[in-house]
């Protein structure tokens, strides 16, 4: 009677798998956890007592089963988060990596304990092993996931990155299926089980390391990512400010030659020489420099828009701006920042190519409330957008644009929104940032 219950046990293991793959990412939760966690659980005890239930009924193996559930699962799980599939779908990977090596070494201390085991699955003293190693694993696990992986989940600085990691557990997947023995009886024969403790322990030794080694390189990246960013950003304060300290220095040397225009100006009124009066005020009218710089309070947003105001500047490009940035910002700098200099680096390459008695760009920002800041880019274009699913071509390489994903993955991922509409020859970004 006990065999009906080495099935669910086994199967069972796939709870503390779920909790593993959510600690890392349970910020990005669509729904809260208080309301989530209490039925997932429940659901996977009963879906795992009824899939245990037919592995016993009828002389199924639990891996049958198992390979379904798990993927529906990892669906599951994609789709109850905010972040990218890139890296839901590489965060679960990874969890069942790990709980992979874990049932090989399962496997071997089960044929090793209960050599006459002839069922599809583990005797039931193996069956309660595979589950304590499991959650042996989540509680060993439960800091670096919730701190150190949280974090590199937070950032997205390297969003590339999670395009490749999912490779890694796939490979320690596959090769965890390939040595599975057919038939048990095979691990008895000679010094067979010897090699499959050893190639079990080694593959569970070897994906850690890996993941430490990735985890690290993820981590190095990330920081030069981040110092480029600060480079960047300190490179348009400097434009910012050399251009400032040019127009202070026009500035004050038309105050210095105005009173020179003044006496030039009483003279000729003095003559009633009127003619000449009109010529030389509109002489002077243009020798005064434009200094208008319609900004705002915060210095960070100011380096970014000053320097596209001076690029604009450079290349007769209209740039009307209204701004209402306080100081202090209830979204990070360096995520407005990010948001900003897309869109005008997008706005500025699309007016570029257009007609100059076409060109225009209108930005728009402020903040909405205590959480919320609305910026809006408009921009004319020629005419040749790109996009499909949502996703825009990008007009310098081929391939999609990064600008518009990095918007739209800053814009979301603190449950704001982005959206990019285009007609009549205007391309409009709305974006709603969220604190």
């Amino acid at each position: 009677m006990t065999n009906v219950f080495c099935p669910m046990i086994e199967l069972g293991a796939i709870i503390p798998g779920i909790v593993l793959a959510y600690l890392p990412i349970q910020k990005h939760l669509k729904v809260s956890k208080l309301k989530m966690f209490p039925v997932l659980i429940s659901s996977l005890v009963c879906l795992c007592a009824l899939c245990g239930y037919i592995c016993y009924r009828f002389n199924l193996k639990s891996l049958v089963l198992a390979v379904p559930i798990v993927i529906a699962l990892l669906v599951t799980y994609c789709c109850s988060l905010r972040t990218s599939v890139w890296k839901s779908a590489s965060v679960s990977l990874a969890v069942c990596g790990v709980f992979a090596c874990i049932a090989s070494i399962t496997r071997a201390v089960d044929s090793i304990t209960f050599p006459q085991n002839t069922t599809q699955w583990f005797g039931i003293e193996s069956a309660v092993l595979f589950n304590i190693l499991c959650w042996l694993f989540v509680i060993l696990a439960w800091y670096p996931a919730t701190h150190g992986v949280s974090e590199l989940l937070d950032d997205e600085n390297i969003a590339q990155t999670w395009y490749v990691f999912w490779i890694l557990p796939i490979i320690f997947i596959l090769l965890n299926f390939f040595i599975i023995p057919w038939n048990p009886n095979i691990l008895h024969a000679g010094r067979i089980m010897q090699g499959y403790v050893v190639i079990s322990v080694s593959l569970l030794v070897l994906l850690l390391i890996f993941y430490a080694l990735l985890y690290f390189m993820a981590k190095s990246l990330n920081r030069n990512n981040k110092l480029a960013q600060e480079n960047q950003f300190l490179n348009m304060q400097r434009a910012q400010y050399d251009a400032l300290k040019g127009a202070i220095e026009e500035t004050r040397q038309a105050r210095h030659d105005m009173r020179h225009h003044f006496a030039v100006l009483n003279a000729l009124a003095e003559q009633k020489d009127w003619v000449e009066l009109e010529g030389y005020l509109s002489s002077v009218a243009q020798s005064i420099p434009d200094t208008e710089l319609k900004l705002c309070e915060n210095s960070a947003v100011n380096a970014v828009v000053g320097h596209y105001y001076s690029r604009c500047k450079s290349n007769d490009i209209p740039l009307k701006l209204k701004l209402d940035i306080p100081e202090k910002l209830p979204v990070t700098e360096t995520d407005i920042c990010l948001v900003i200099a897309n869109l005008l680096e997008n706005a500025l390459e699309a007016s570029l190519k257009t007609d100059k008695e076409k060109r225009q760009i209108s930005v728009y920002a402020r903040l909405h409330s205590d959480n919320i800041i609305i910026i809006s880019v408009e921009n004319a274009f020629n005419g040749d957008i790109s996009e499909k699913d949502g996703i825009f071509s990008s007009s310098k390489r081929s391939g999609h644009g990064i600008g518009t994903q990095s918007v739209r993955r800053i814009a979301e991922k603190n449950g704001g929104y982005c959206r990019f509409t285009y007609e009549n020859g205007i391309f409009t970004a709305d974006i709603m940032l969220r604190g």
